[in-house]
């Protein structure tokens, strides 16, 4: 077999020039997304993260996450913005990281790739690391896999894993929460990375809207809408358990606030949410009017406006509100926590959308 006839990896469809030109357009981004304990660059087989930064801790227990962003990017891809869907994917791993206390220290991710596109790599990896500085924790490393064949060349999906760590004295979790508790909702940015499945199916399939659709309600494009990052919650959940009494956290995400906040309720305790406190953004509307969508299957599949619940002690209640304030994220008292009468769930969502 001759040499111009011959097999080779960049005629199987894999572009390894390609892979090390996006390297190098991603190195600017990922070198701010670091911390002191950050040892090396880019570049090498592993991360590598200084862990005598742990001896301050009496007994440091390490909490790991991992995470994608779903079918949200393919609202990336259609739209032809790659540079936020990191910021998804950080606030699904970092927000996960914080619900037991723990403080996020590193991320890697993962990119797969029909074909590389260097500048689209890179785009997708300053999200990432803009969203570890707004999480306060470091980008040290990742993998950019090409995948001809099995993905189109415009294709693509991202995952990532996360380290934290926690004062094992300090672990937030439902052995903390108490009756008369009060539960704290904080704002969500919109859909953030969760239902998309849905989303795309009533608002695509079954309404025939395009990205581009001027949407009164909403003060913008669909697609802009749609490509709104997740909020990352990690830093003002930190500054609340500095300044308040916090008991626990809760990420919403798929399954919603119900079944969502049940993982860190008690087996003897019960959440009572307040739907009244708060009015979902039109986004949420949208999709139930439009595919028809019952309120349940939208509350168990949708945030609903709320990205993150606090539990805290009533005492704490001022402290919290204050703290948020200061952080500007939009936090009110939605519930609270009451004993759990034979056969109840372990949340109830009353009362009607204010």
């Amino acid at each position: 077999m001759s040499e111009t006839t011959g097999a080779s990896y960049a005629a199987a469809g894999v572009d390894i020039e390609a892979g090390d030109l996006a390297v190098e357009l991603m190195k600017e981004w990922v070198r701010k997304a670091t911390r002191p304990e950050v040892v090396g660059g880019l570049g090498g087989f592993a991360g590598l993260f200084d862990a005598s930064a742990l001896k301050r801790y009496e007994r440091p227990l390490l909490a790991s996450a991992t995470d994608g962003v779903g079918t949200k990017v393919d609202i990336a891809r259609r739209m032809g913005v790659y540079d936020t869907i990191g910021h998804d994917l950080v606030g699904m791993v970092v927000d996960d990281l914080v619900v037991c206390g723990a403080e996020p220290l590193f991320m890697t991710d993962y990119i797969c790739v029909g074909k590389v596109h260097p500048d689209r790599v890179a785009a997708i990896v300053k999200g990432i690391a803009e969203g570890c500085v707004l999480a306060g924790c470091a980008l040290v490393g990742g993998e950019t896999a090409e995948h001809p064949g099995l993905l189109g060349a415009d294709e693509f999906d991202v995952a990532g894993a996360g380290t934290g760590v926690v004062e094992a004295d300090r672990l937030l979790g439902a052995d903390r929460i108490r009756k008369g508790d009060a539960v704290i909702a904080m704002a969500s940015s919109g859909l953030h990375s969760n239902g998309y499945s849905l989303v795309r199916h009533v608002l695509f399939d079954r309404a025939g809207w395009e990205l581009d659709r001027e949407v009164p309600e909403l003060g913008r494009t669909l697609g802009e809408e749609l490509l709104e990052p997740t909020k990352i919650y990690s830093l003002d959940c930190l500054a609340l358990t500095r300044t308040a009494e916090v008991h626990a956290f809760s990420h919403i995400t798929g399954g919603g606030l119900a079944n969502n906040l049940a993982r860190v309720i008690p087996d003897h305790l019960h959440a009572t949410v307040d739907r009244s406190t708060w009015t979902p953004d039109p986004i949420f509307g949208l999709v139930g009017e439009l595919g028809g969508v019952a309120r349940p299957e939208l509350e168990k599949t949708l945030n609903m406006g709320v990205g993150m619940i606090a539990v805290v002690p009533q005492e704490s209640v001022d402290v919290a509100l204050a703290t948020f304030a200061d952080r500007d994220v939009d936090a009110w008292v939605a519930g609270e926590i009451t004993d759990r009468a034979d056969h109840a769930e372990a949340v109830a969502l009353e009362g009607d959308y204010s």
